[in-house]
């Protein structure tokens, strides 16, 4: 019986264990830490957005880096499958807005249990507090994997490795880039890697004052001088440090790079749903009604109180100035503040606040079908671990299935 080797107990490890087993490998698993599924208990916020039920298209485009890689893995163990796949284990799910599904439970530890229960089933064995130092190939020929050496100083044989050891964001979870080590060892090309799906730093005294304030249905735009390198709706959050929510996490997956070699200009949109001519009479009406009264006094309505001190000290309007003296230019400057509220990005927050890691094992490196090695016969990389990545809403999660599936039926 061939002897399957998965380095990692994450959710990619664990499912590339079952489908192995299920094909009737003996398969053994290692994982460094005291129990499995580590980081997989955060995702979500401990909820668990176990994949995203929109259509392959919405699959496809929401993959960042190398999405092409991914056809046959994606078509090969679909969310359809991953939903019914979990149902089948004893883990009802409901889909929340933006497609994501998590279990009805709202508990990640009911995912990891029903993989750790389908492994206990199909007799994979698992070895905890288990660091693997060493993927070991074969001395008459390198091109073949024989096994794994322990920290501790075992050799284990095997026919097959898989390696799931995901990136290096969240290390407290164990994913300190182990994988990458050994691609690098064994002659793969592993990528520039970058924290992705995390908060972004900013210039600007004022994020600090408005630190902890949420902005529901905005729209954030990053610039690099004027060309536009993201836009999108939504959620959004200041920090003491910078910026972070939905839209913000999203956007630094998308720049990142970008912002490693300069600052980039970030314009939020406080009122989209107004075009600036709206705006205009929106705040006329608004001025209107309180001509006697001073500017700072004028403004309650159109922002959170947070936010209203910033607003008038960034107008260049004197906050005891009469409604009624306010020119024309002033207003005007004032709505295009409105439309445009400025802040400069300056970097990315670390991989200790990623929720993951952007670049990894070269995709030009792996077979899009199996997951291996074209290097090394036996070897097999999945899950965060490659040169893949995607925004938020279960898709990367839905990675690790289908590269888990693929490598784990090969075997």
């Amino acid at each position: 019986m061939k002897k399957v080797l998965v380095i990692g107990g994450g959710a990619a490890g664990m499912m590339a264990a079952v489908f192995a087993a299920r094909g009737g490998r003996e398969v053994h698993v290692f994982e460094k830490n005291e129990k499995l599924g580590k980081k997989l208990f955060i995702t979500g916020k401990g909820r668990c957005n176990i994949t995203n039920a929109g259509e392959m298209d919405t699959l496809f485009t929401s993959v960042v880096s190398n999405s092409k890689f991914l056809y046959s893995a994606f078509y090969g163990f679909t969310n359809e499958q991953t939903i019914i796949f979990f149902e089948e284990l004893g883990v009802p799910v409901k889909i929340e807005r933006g497609n994501r599904v998590f279990p009805v439970s709202d508990h990640s530890s009911d995912v990891i249990g029903a993989l750790s229960r389908e492994m206990n089933r199909l007799g994979v064995e698992v070895h905890l507090h288990a660091e693997v130092e060493k993927i070991l190939t074969d001395r008459e020929n390198p091109e073949l994997i024989r096994g794994i050496r322990l920290k501790n100083g075992k050799e284990v044989a095997g026919d097959a490795c898989i390696v799931a050891t995901g990136g290096i964001s969240y290390p407290s979870t164990g994913s300190t880039g182990d994988g990458l080590r050994f691609a690098e060892e064994l002659g793969l090309k592993v990528t520039e890697l970058f924290p992705a799906l995390v908060p972004m730093e900013v210039k600007e005294w004022y994020a600090k004052e408005l630190q902890g304030l949420s902005l529901r249905n905005v729209t954030a735009a990053i610039y690099d001088g004027k060309k536009k390198l993201y836009e999108e709706f939504g959620e959004m959050l200041f920090t003491h440090y910078g910026v972070s929510g939905p839209i913000i996490i999203s956007a630094s997956s998308s720049v990142g790079k970008k912002l490693k070699e300069k600052e980039l200009r970030l314009c939020i949109d406080l009122k989209p749903a107004l075009t600036q001519e709206q705006l205009d009479q929106r705040i006329l009406r608004d001025f209107e009604e309180n001509r006697n009264k001073q500017f700072k006094n004028s403004v309650d309505r159109l922002f959170p109180a947070k936010l209203k001190p910033i607003m008038i000290e960034l107008s260049g309007i004197s906050p005891e100035k009469k409604v009624n003296e306010i020119s024309k230019e002033d207003r005007i400057r004032f709505v295009k503040l409105i439309k445009e509220f400025p802040m400069t990005l300056t970097g990315l927050r670390s991989y200790k606040e990623a929720i993951i890691t952007k670049g990894g094992v070269s995709v030009k490196e792996i077979n899009p079908g199996t997951m291996e090695s074209k290097k090394i016969k036996g070897l097999y990389f999945i899950g965060e671990v490659l040169d893949l990545d995607a925004l938020t809403g279960g898709f990367n999660l839905q990675i690790a299935w289908s590269t888990a599936a693929a490598a784990g039926n090969a075997v």
